[in-house]
């Protein structure tokens, strides 16, 4: 039987991927009367142990695929390291997925992300394909020196890239990423980093969360603060953006967009997630309608959710053992905890996050 819009509650939503953010997600659509299948090759994936269903295979079994497409509704996934090619068949099946498998195919791929940014109207540093040593030396010649090479797929939390200060450095830098195809892009000459996590439902609507700004540490967001005090030109810059990427993909669900802020207040675009994004962590605590429950309005065809902050927010995630803290956290009266149900602390591997609201907006 055909799927139709906007889905009942009763309805199953389908999640590959069983990480932090697909336990968020199925939250979400439990509050709001949906069963959730999840499908992730962990048989203790921490959304599984929230889901009303768990399918335990890799995300590119075709059982799998075949099995989550008979369980669910909707289908949607947590994380870029899905294959394409896995919403693909499932689309070949009937399933009905969201977002589609064009987005998470450019998103993957980090020329193609930024050449279809550049072409929906987006500006981003300068860049250019290499996919040689020598093709390294002639980016050098043409954009400049330095150049922060990256693989094209793959590496996250600041894996999978390194500086190139001149062309004596082409051939160990190709080398130390292992001789795959990479981008050479240009510094991003910045103050600061900000995000905005948005959302497009199925009728087009596009719903905006306030500006966030961001701080790493290492290459992984170590805090979050929102909203973000920004001129009113920047703001709207930054809403022009996303609207035109979202329009662009023809996008239904919930995205984040990472951004540079420069000095002159011109934005230039570093990267999209087509996914819940931990930018909008603190969506949780301080907006009517938090980023994990808008997507799933989204991909269910229900009205979006207004997001006005209620509160000034500071998120903070929880790296290794800082959950462990979770007493003396608990303690703190504006301190909301989130724990993601993880095994082992590793170095580095986050376990949680925490939103301190500290003003409350009236």
């Amino acid at each position: 039987m055909p799927v139709s819009f906007p889905l009942p509650p009763g309805s199953t939503i389908g999640i590959i991927g069983g990480g932090q953010l697909g336990r968020m997600l199925a939250m979400a659509a439990a509050r709001l009367g949906f069963d959730v299948a999840v499908m992730d090759p962990e048989p203790d994936a921490p959304a599984a142990r929230v889901a009303a269903k768990a399918i335990v295979t890799a995300y590119d079994d075709p059982e799998g695929l075949a099995a989550l497409a008979s369980a669910a509704d909707v289908i949607t996934f947590e994380f870029e390291n899905v294959p394409a090619r896995s919403l693909q068949a499932l689309a070949a099946a009937g399933a009905r997925v969201a977002p589609g498998d064009r987005a998470l195919a450019i998103a993957q791929d980090r020329l193609a992300e930024k050449t279809f940014l550049n072409e929906a109207g987006a500006p981003t540093v300068g860049f250019a394909a290499v996919d040689s040593a020598d093709d390294l030396r002639a980016a050098l010649q043409s954009l400049g020196a330095p150049l922060l090479l990256k693989t094209r797929r793959g590496g996250y939390d600041g894996k999978g890239q390194t500086w190139v200060h001149s062309a004596r450095d082409a051939d160990s830098a190709w080398t130390e990423l292992g001789a795959q195809p990479c981008i050479a892009e240009t510094p991003a000459d910045f103050r600061r980093e900000v995000a905005v996590v948005a959302a497009r439902g199925r009728s087009g609507e596009i719903a905006l969360y306030p500006l966030t700004e961001s701080h790493h540490e290492a290459g992984i967001l170590r805090r979050a603060r929102a909203p973000a005090a920004a001129p009113p030109r920047v703001l709207a810059e930054a809403e022009r953006i996303v609207a035109t990427i979202l329009s662009a993909l023809d996008y239904v669900g919930v995205i984040g967009v990472e951004m540079f802020e420069r000095d002159d207040g011109k934005l230039l675009v570093n990267e999209f997630a087509p996914r819940v994004h931990n930018t909008g962590h603190w969506t949780l605590d301080g907006c009517e309608v938090d980023q994990f429950e808008q997507h799933i309005r989204a991909i269910a065809g229900w009205p979006l959710g207004p997001t006005d902050a209620l509160a000034q927010v500071e998120m903070t995630n929880l790296l290794g053992d800082e959950a462990e803290g979770w007493l003396r956290l608990a303690q703190e009266p504006e301190t909301r905890i989130w724990l993601y149900g993880k095994g082992e602390p590793r170095p580095g591997r986050k376990m949680g996050h925490v939103n301190r609201l500290t003003k409350i907006n009236r």
